[in-house]
């Protein structure tokens, strides 16, 4: 039996069967076809106000990839993303840069003007050598901090992380770090003492074994610490709908660390193909199950966000 004031699937879908009911509410206000996401219905949990999608891409393939980039997914528009914002509720975002440009932010910059700079931020990919003119603008443009996702290709490295942290710290911006499971065991010593904040992408990619995995007490280490964040994103990439293992590490890292963690849709998936997509909102109200009240799911969707990104309180 839930605990009173837990949010379950099943009174979230009660209170939205109950809204749908209501005179003068039409169901099919409730449904929304989003570009390169499954489904039409929105999610049963209600999103707060100023709910934060904190990754997300564009494509758009009048820009050129980067030499080498192995994810070339088709056109994915700003215009495309409101609709999701639309059935999902959320009004606030942080594009990343795809590996698929390297480090040309050009798109993501132009999309975030786009979305509108007030409700959103950027997170950038960048040279080791980036200069500090660089930086600069491009925190005057609203980034926020610099990704190494490094399963794939791309312009930084391992080593990157310890020439390049200090300069963001500096900044008040932090390494999203998008790592494979024997990366993180090796390269755990080496996070623990880096100066800026650390977000870990996409629960961690946990491997098969998920909490009792050599990984998932690394990510723990650096929680305990003070300066790492999780990202609440990518259930959908280590397991399937209805995703109960993800479900489980999303729940352990909110009793961890409810104050940093933060949700993320990772539209337009980039990784599965047109017809293998996920539902967005099935992915929403994973995350706000996983939430024991409706305080926590503020602090996870406003709070943090507006803390880790610079958003108005």
């Amino acid at each position: 039996m839930a605990r009173p004031g837990t949010i379950t699937r099943r009174s979230l879908l009660i209170g939205a069967a109950a809204t749908a009911a209501l005179p003068g509410v039409a169901t099919a206000q409730s449904r929304e076809a989003v570009r390169w996401s499954a489904g039409t219905a929105r999610p049963a949990a209600k999103a707060p106000p100023n709910a934060t999608d904190c990754h997300f891409h564009t494509y758009d393939s009048k820009y050129p990839t980067a030499p080498g980039a192995t994810l070339t997914p088709p056109d994915a528009s700003p215009d495309d993303y409101k609709a999701l914002q639309r059935r999902i509720g959320t009004t606030r975002g942080v594009l990343v840069t795809p590996s698929t440009y390297g480090t040309d932010n050009s798109l993501q910059l132009a999309s975030m003007k786009a979305l509108g700079p007030d409700n959103f931020r950027m997170v950038a990919v960048v040279a080791e050598d980036v200069s500090d003119a660089e930086l600069k603008r491009l925190d005057s443009l609203g980034v926020r901090g610099v990704r190494f996702n490094l399963p794939f290709p791309g312009p930084l490295s391992v080593a990157s992380l310890e020439k390049l942290s200090p300069r963001f710290a500096a900044l008040g911006w932090h390494c999203e770090i998008n790592m494979r499971p024997q990366q993180l065991e090796a390269a755990q010593d080496m996070l623990l003492g880096l100066p800026s904040r650390i977000v870990i992408d996409h629960l961690g990619a946990l491997p098969a074994e998920g909490l009792k995995s050599p990984s998932y007490a690394i990510i723990r280490r650096l929680l305990d610490k003070g300066n790492t964040w999780v990202k609440l994103s990518g259930a959908y990439l280590t397991s399937r709908s209805p995703y109960v293992e993800s479900a489980g590490i999303t729940a352990a890292y909110v009793r961890a660390a409810p104050e940093r963690v933060v949700w993320g849709s990772d539209w337009p998936h980039p990784t599965r193909k047109a017809e293998d997509k996920p539902d967005d909102a099935e992915l929403f109200d994973l995350m706000a199950n996983a939430m024991p009240d409706q305080a926590t799911l503020q602090r996870v969707l406003v709070d943090a966000p507006a803390e880790l990104y610079g958003f108005a309180p």
